[in-house]
């Protein structure tokens, strides 16, 4: 590592390294810190599941103040801890140049969650963030979401595998109807159930800027089925939807396929694994080759 550190600190054309999954610890974090300051060309770092800790990913926050190179940088998975946090809060503060911050798989607490959205409220340069695998529940999500009402910057929100529920799902619906920028969320296996489901497909009736949405393994019934095959009648913005992992069956098949019969602009729709046996999904992919916007449709188990 120290190696490569030296020539980081005076290469000049690489733009992307992916050091994932190689155990590199806290002092080794900190090497890699030393070249970020004086590097000038890394555009992309990821350093997913490699046991930085807080001391690791305080050194490198450091270098956040100082790098104007980098605008991607991963690092789930790596028990950031509280003073990991607040350093990159500190460093979401001034940092003007990164655009892509994935923080999955680090579980924080509430008092990170605090910390951490601070930092997001006024941040106006990074656009997509990765919070996913973090085992959000719903009064942290609670706060995250409303204070991302004031975030004016961010297009791409993962919220994949956390516990929002119901509740959560009803705040998220609250956020998409007063959101302008947000196009694209992935919240796929919150346990958002037909309720959580129903509010946030109900704001799409309203929000006119996302594009893409993930539903999948969230409990939906074919009441929420219902209710997100109605939206599509009057959406004229979304064009990628995922609801695999669900309750879909005959019925709510059939809404859904009825409803692609008058909406002209989703162009993908996966619903992979759900409760639809050979015969009914026959029925429904016959149904929606009347779509002619449709170019891709994943329902294989």
């Amino acid at each position: 590592m120290e190696a490569l550190s030296k020539v980081l600190c005076i290469n000049t054309t690489l733009t992307s390294l992916d050091l994932s999954f190689n155990y590199l610890g806290p002092k080794l974090g900190k090497v890699l810190a030393k070249a970020l300051c004086k590097n000038t060309t890394l555009t992309s770092l990821s350093l997913s599941d490699n046991q930085l800790g807080s001391e690791g990913i305080e050194a490198l926050s450091e270098a956040l103040h100082t790098n104007i190179a980098l605008n991607s940088l991963n690092i789930g998975y790596n028990q950031i801890g509280l003073g990991g946090i607040k350093s990159l809060s500190e460093a979401l503060y001034i940092n003007a140049t990164l655009t892509f911050l994935n923080l999955s798989g680090n579980r924080h607490g509430f008092k990170e969650w605090e910390i951490l959205i601070g930092a997001l409220c006024k941040n106006s340069t990074l656009t997509s963030l990765d919070l996913s695998l973090n085992m959000l529940n719903f009064g942290e999500g609670e706060v995250l979401i409303e204070t991302l009402c004031k975030n004016t910057a961010l297009t791409s929100l993962n919220l994949n595998w956390n516990s929002l529920g119901s509740k959560g799902g009803k705040a998220m619906a609250k956020f998409l109807c007063k959101n302008s920028t947000l196009t694209s969320l992935f919240i796929q296996g919150n346990q958002l159930g037909s309720e959580g489901t129903e509010a946030i497909v109900g704001a799409l009736c309203k929000n006119t800027v996302l594009t893409t949405l993930h539903l999948g393994d969230n409990q939906i019934s074919s009441i929420g089925i219902k209710a997100l095959a109605k939206t599509l009648y009057v959406n004229t913005t979304l064009i990628s939807l995922s609801i695999s992992f669900n309750q879909l069956n005959i019925e709510g098949g059939r809404a859904i396929m009825e409803a692609l019969c008058v909406n002209t602009t989703l162009n993908a729709l996966d619903i992979y694994n759900n409760d639809l046996n050979s015969k009914e999904l026959r029925t429904f992919i016959e149904g929606v080759r009347k779509n002619n916007n449709l170019v891709s449709l994943t329902y294989l188990k």
